[in-house]
């Protein structure tokens, strides 16, 4: 079992490793590994990200096929279904690293901002479920000054849906919170940047397990 802070640190150097295109290349998604990965899988991290196409994680971190446990959703929001697949690799892998990814100038949080703005834009019933999901967490930004900054706004409404994904996993599940409690399971916030690579570890550190 990889502690969370050792998983977050793989993390952060894969993601060096992607940013100066220095990748590992065919070692991580080899023969050889399709081959271990038929006996089992033992993911070191579970990601909750958008699906936005330009946010793969295995390739944002730099990790191959069994290394991650990767759970999308646009706007990486938090549904029972998507809160079940986090209980069932934390639980069944002890794997004890979540990560909340969003991203920048994401779509569906900037729908949920337009369907705040004029209300009724958004025509599908489908959409308007994630959309409803995002609403909580950044409609209290357009009482402030950041309303007349369009791309403030959005900036900071990625990081606050972050944010509230982030809380709802962690208090939203006896299981989770159990395993945070006594097992050093850990949930962290992060953004990633579409125009650097860079991915911004940015909520949760403070209550990482430390070594």
């Amino acid at each position: 079992m990889i502690a969370a802070l050792e998983a977050l640190e793989r993390l952060q150097t894969g993601n060096q490793r992607f940013v100066a295109n220095e990748c590992l290349g065919d070692a991580a998604i080899s023969h050889a590994r399709r081959a271990e990965a038929t006996l089992g899988q033992s993911p070191f991290a579970i990601i909750l990200g958008c699906s936005d196409a330009r946010v793969p994680a295995e390739l944002v971190f730099d990790q191959g096929i069994g290394d991650l446990f990767v759970i999308r959703v646009a706007g990486n929001i938090v549904a029972p279904s998507l809160i079940g697949s986090v209980e069932f690799a934390a639980s069944q892998f002890g794997t004890r690293l979540v990560v909340v990814l969003g991203h920048s100038r994401c779509g569906a949080v900037k729908a949920t901002l337009d369907e705040l703005l004029e209300p009724g834009k958004t025509g599908s019933l489908n959409l308007r479920s994630i959309v409803n999901r995002v609403r909580p967490s950044v409609q209290g930004l357009l009482k402030t000054d950041l309303r007349h900054n369009h791309d403030a706004l959005i900036q900071q409404a990625v990081r606050s849906n972050v944010q509230a994904s982030v809380n709802q996993l962690r208090y939203g599940s006896d299981i989770l919170e159990d395993l945070i409690e006594h097992q050093g399971l850990a949930i962290v916030g992060a953004e990633y940047d579409l125009d650097t690579g860079v991915v911004d570890f940015f909520e949760g550190l403070d209550l990482l397990p430390q070594k």
